[in-house]
């Protein structure tokens, strides 16, 4: 999600103009079986990892979309794009009702993943994850549910359809709504190296089949994230949460710093030691920053001329972060002798904070205010941060999270301690 919001802030910056879809997969095999282990509603399990999703979105200073369906609230698109797919002879229903997506009639099936022929029909495992991914029968290995038939262990859980009650697969979930979004053909698509096969294949599939058009002209793959060397998974005992690194005394932004100073092609390995030097190089631009700032008055009359172009176009060059961060810390090198030497004039230190700041806003970096900048919070923000803060002693998670979106939206951020809080505008 990082990676995708660098992406969109360099295209923004760039003059791009940008319409960005993310959507919540709020029905499926997973979330229904968990929230009734939990003793859930559906809509009360998913509301409950929403609106935590949000709030660490939030914290982390992603740019929120511009749309955010869900596909329970899509039900009806779903069905529609459903029904195109029978008519076109794409799909067929099984006995027990459900909908079968045939891959068979659709021969460019694998274009994306670069699948083997004898990998996509077998039903063999590859490298790339399981062709097979639900238990429903079907005519082939090979062919993915597009409408689930409801069963007993699914609950409540089920919606009505022409072909009888059930829910959607989770392919024909996104596809719907992006087609509905961003219409039949659109320009990208984002996701993790995870989803490549089945899930984007299955996408491709089923939208193209019904429409006739490229689905998605472009595909933005982002790596894994290994942790300490190693994959990251709860049996390892090696996933942390955001509440996790605050508790070790470390804020989102300098989480953000680590996680946007690799490459999006390769694995980004997070170390705690990387979380230290995080803290150390936004210190170093925060204190540079005002160093400028006071060269320029604090004024910022364009970034023509600016060092710190360098560092965009790296960022315009397939999103080079490390390149770009590299080239930000070398032009702050630079800048600071022509400071400490008297030579930067205040025009200059004004591009130059200009071309900075853009940086900054494509990386998505926030720095520290310096201490007489500070402003002290009103008195409703503190009392919802000490409501916050109540609230994850409490370890009433959903609460806590909740109240540090809804401070988020007034401006503020949350910074936890070992021993209480402190609020930052």
């Amino acid at each position: 999600f990082l990676m995708q919001d660098v992406f969109r802030r360099t295209l923004e910056a760039s003059g791009i103009a940008t319409k960005h879809v993310r959507n919540i997969t709020d029905v499926d095999d997973k979330t229904i079986r968990q929230s009734q282990v939990e003793g859930l509603s559906l809509s009360g399990f998913t509301e409950k990892w929403t609106v935590r999703f949000h709030a660490d979105c939030a914290a982390l200073n992603l740019l929120p979309p511009h749309v955010e369906p869900s596909a329970v609230g899509s039900i009806d698109v779903q069905i529609e794009l459903i029904e195109r797919l029978l008519a076109g002879g794409f799909a067929y229903v099984a006995e027990d009702g459900s909908v079968y997506f045939d891959v068979s009639e659709f021969p460019s099936y694998g274009q994306l993943s670069r699948l083997q022929e004898r990998e996509i029909t077998t039903g063999q495992t590859s490298e790339d994850g399981p062709v097979n991914d639900d238990e429903y029968e079907r005519d082939s290995a090979a062919d993915f549910a597009l409408w689930k038939a409801h069963r007993a262990e699914d609950g409540d859980n089920a919606w009505p359809s022409p072909w009888g009650k059930g829910r959607p697969g989770w392919h024909i979930e996104c596809s719907a709504m992006s087609m509905q979004h961003l219409g039949e053909s659109f320009d990208l698509h984002g996701g993790g190296i995870d989803l490549i096969f089945p899930h984007h294949e299955n996408e491709i599939a089923q939208s193209e089949a019904a429409t006739g058009k490229n689905f998605a002209k472009h595909w933005f793959h982002v790596a894994h994230l290994m942790i300490e060397g190693r994959k990251m998974s709860k049996s390892l005992g090696n996933l942390y949460t955001l509440e996790d690194v605050a508790e070790r005394g470390f804020t989102p932004m300098e989480l953000r710093y680590v996680l946007i100073s690799g490459s999006y092609r390769q694995p980004l390995n997070f170390t705690w030691d990387s979380m230290n030097a995080a803290r150390q190089a936004m210190r170093k631009l925060a204190k540079f920053r005002g160093k400028l700032a006071e060269v320029a008055g604090e004024s910022s009359s364009g970034s023509d001329g600016s060092p710190f172009i360098a560092a965009l176009e790296a960022l315009r060059d397939d999103l080079n972060t490390p390149e770009a961060l590299g080239r930000l810390f070398s032009a702050t090198n630079e800048m600071e002798r022509s400071i400490n030497s008297g030579k930067l004039s205040s025009d200059e230190a004004s591009a130059a904070l200009a071309g900075l700041d853009e940086v900054l806003q494509c990386l998505g970096l926030e720095l520290e205010k310096a201490e007489a900048e500070v402003e002290e919070a009103p008195a409703e923000i503190l009392a919802l941060a000490q409501q916050r803060w109540q609230a994850k002693q409490s370890k009433d998670f959903v609460t806590a999270d909740r109240l540090r979106a809804k401070i988020s939206q007034s401006g503020w951020t949350v910074k936890d301690s070992a021993d209480g809080f402190s609020l930052v505008k």
